[in-house]
């Protein structure tokens, strides 16, 4: 059977392309329209909060990079325990003993949740709670006449207690890109729940001896218009991250999307780091011991027997505002209109198309 084209490779947080999950999880899931990770995150079930034409779509397979990869279409697919704790770590530094907590905003309701940090933060240690969407709700700065509007993605916020009273000490923004993809997914979503629903418990292997279910309707990623609406989101919270009351920004992104932002970076070389870690840093400066933003470069770790497969990290990578913008805005122009070969690119372009309307014109002009 064929494997050309974009297929729904997890639905419900389990996959379904190109293997398709036979854990007991899965089922009882796709069953129940439940989202495994908004459940995990607030300790309750949570059914999938999408739309019924995307309904329990996680993540789209496609070769548009070139080689097959996963893209996630789903924020929420990213509230993983690893990435979550690695970012607040990077943020907030490694909390020493007595360590601390780290929990989404709804379960502060919770009395046990509620107990653990005051326990935690009356011995010195500390709290991050983290603010999304659909967990406690986004962080929003208003307009101003001189700013837009700007709201976060994922807002942590670190809680110490301070003259035997808990404070904020300070906040960090996670930011999680997804990527959009042209058309709908309504077709390969009710191919999915017809599937379900006739062959109950054979489902797994009709779906295996059916992948093309996957793929009906299903069309590419929409990468430029993703980078371009998000660009100048991530300059402003990057410059946010630089501030004193800011312990940084974090713009999580799959490797599928780094890939195919690349031309829209100007390729860039990532310098190693003495830590491991790389920089994206503009020539001719330092990246800093606590540099305000970082990329990081995460993947769905499809080798494991886990449902849902858990999330990987690949790369960190340290830089700041002016350093993406350096790439974005100098590097890929430059390259893009030929100024690193040949600087007539963009003429010889209007020469050729002026020359199907008026052929003798293009020899006219180049003599």
């Amino acid at each position: 059977m064929s494997d050309q084209g974009n297929f729904v490779a997890e639905w419900f947080g389990h996959r379904v392309y190109p293997i398709v999950s036979r854990h007991p999880s899965a089922s009882v899931d796709q069953l129940a329209a439940r989202c495994p990770f908004l459940s995990a995150a607030t300790r309750e079930d949570r059914q999938c909060i999408k739309s019924a034409a995307a309904l329990g779509v996680c993540t789209i397979s496609s070769s548009s990079n070139g080689t097959r990869q996963d893209w996630l279409v789903c924020p929420y697919r990213a509230v993983d325990p690893l990435l979550i704790l690695d970012v607040v770590d990077r943020l907030f530094g490694v909390e020493p003993a007595p360590g601390r907590v780290v929990a989404p905003g709804p379960t502060l309701s919770q009395e046990d949740v509620r107990s653990e940090i005051l326990a935690r933060t009356a011995a010195g240690g500390s709290a991050v709670i983290f603010l999304q969407d659909k967990l406690g709700g986004e962080i929003s700065l208003p307009r101003t006449p001189q700013s837009p509007e700007l709201s976060f993605d994922i807002t942590l916020v670190e809680v110490r207690r301070a003259e035997s009273k808990l404070d904020i000490s300070q906040y960090g923004i996670l930011e999680v890109q997804t990527m959009d993809f042209h058309g709908s997914y309504r077709s390969a979503v009710q191919n999915l729940q017809d599937a379900l629903r006739l062959h109950g418990e054979g489902f797994p292997d009709a779906l295996a001896a059916n992948s093309r279910w996957l793929r009906e309707n299903v069309e590419g990623p929409n990468i430029a218009n993703v980078f371009k609406r998000t660009f100048y989101q991530m300059m402003l919270k990057f410059q946010i991250g630089s501030l004193e009351s800011c312990a940084g920004c974090v713009l999580a992104l799959p490797q599928s999307v780094w890939d195919s932002w690349q031309r829209h970076l100007g390729a860039p070389e990532l310098l190693q780091r003495p830590d491991g870690d790389f920089a994206l840093k503009r020539p001719g400066t330092e990246s800093g011991e606590h540099p305000p933003a970082w990329i990081y470069i995460f993947d769905i770790d499809t080798e494991t027997e886990a449902s849902p497969s858990p999330i990987v990290i690949r790369k960190r990578i340290a830089t700041d505002a002016d350093s993406v913008g350096y790439f974005a805005l100098k590097v890929a122009p430059a390259a893009a209109v030929g100024q690193s070969g040949s600087s007539g690119l963009v003429t010889d372009r209007i020469k050729l198309r002026l020359s199907r309307w008026w052929p003798q014109l293009w020899r006219a002009l180049a003599e």
